[in-house]
């Protein structure tokens, strides 16, 4: 299953229909999955109420609805220049600099699909968008009263930088609780930078280095956010929406020294579950 892909140089805050969905579910829990746009999760529905902004009239920029993959990077690369075997020119997509890799603009090839899970791969591109290639594959899986999805990215045949991570818009939550012990200071471009520091109080939109489950609460419900990454952006300035975003590395990664480096044939995987208490 697969459609036309995006413009090359698509603008992350141009219109992005979720296109045909694809819905898994167990007891009160319920998923819909968006393969062709950028193979998101487009709505999480528990015991009847929903998480996550959907696409709407008023939501229709690909980079502000559902749950979507990062990859080959996570979060902003400066002026989207970087150095790896040589200088690198990515496409400059948000403002100054190239935001959240290519996947979410991609619709990505569904390899299974049961009544509980949808498992997805996308050959990532090698030209002017990422210059190594490679491919992604993902699997978004549901239990009675939890969502498990899991990422990875393979080097193909030429050693590549990799960040990887989830963008959810998780509708505004009554509460946060959220205690990371370490941040990324941004400078006036907004973009992260070293050394790390105490975390600022909010509201934020920042990484943290965290390894403890972060909660959501929504009225009667209580979301428990557990990753194998220990780096989370949490963006919660917007009044509709908070975004908790657990990466592999931080913004701006490939310029921090902070990315993972894949040998040809290498794989780095992470995993991130949503948990109803």
């Amino acid at each position: 299953m697969a459609a036309e892909p995006a413009a090359p140089d698509a603008d992350v805050t141009a219109d992005l229909p979720p296109g045909p969905l694809l819905r898994i579910g167990h007891g009160p829990l319920t998923v819909d999955v968006a393969p062709v746009a950028g193979g998101r999760v487009a709505q999480v529905m528990f015991d009847g109420v929903a998480w996550l902004v959907d696409y709407s009239v008023n939501n229709q920029a690909a980079i502000a609805w559902g749950s979507f993959p990062m990859l080959p990077w996570a979060g902003r690369v400066r002026n989207g220049k970087f150095d790896f075997l040589g200088p690198r020119q990515l496409p400059v997509n948000l403002g100054d600099h190239a935001i959240h890799g290519v996947a979410l603009l991609l619709p990505w090839q569904v390899d299974d699909h049961s009544a509980t899970h949808v498992a997805m791969s996308l050959p990532l591109p090698r030209d002017h968008r990422w210059p190594f290639g490679g491919r992604a594959h993902q699997r978004i899986e549901v239990g009675e009263r939890a969502l498990h999805m899991t990422l990875s990215v393979s080097a193909g045949e030429q050693a590549m930088p990799v960040t990887l991570g989830w963008h959810p818009w998780f509708l505004k939550p009554d509460r946060l609780d959220f205690q990371p012990s370490r941040y990324y200071p941004r400078d006036a471009e907004g973009m992260a930078t070293l050394p790390l520091a105490g975390p600022p109080p909010g509201p934020w939109d920042d990484c943290f280095i965290n390894d403890q489950p972060v909660v959501l609460t929504r009225g009667l419900q209580q979301l428990r956010l557990t990753s194998s990454c220990d780096h989370w952006v949490v963006y919660d300035q917007p009044a509709h929406a908070t975004c908790v975003e657990p990466q592999s590395g931080p913004p701006d990664a490939f310029n921090l020294g902070l990315a993972q480096q894949l040998e040809p044939g290498a794989t780095l995987s992470a995993w991130y579950r949503l948990a109803w208490d």
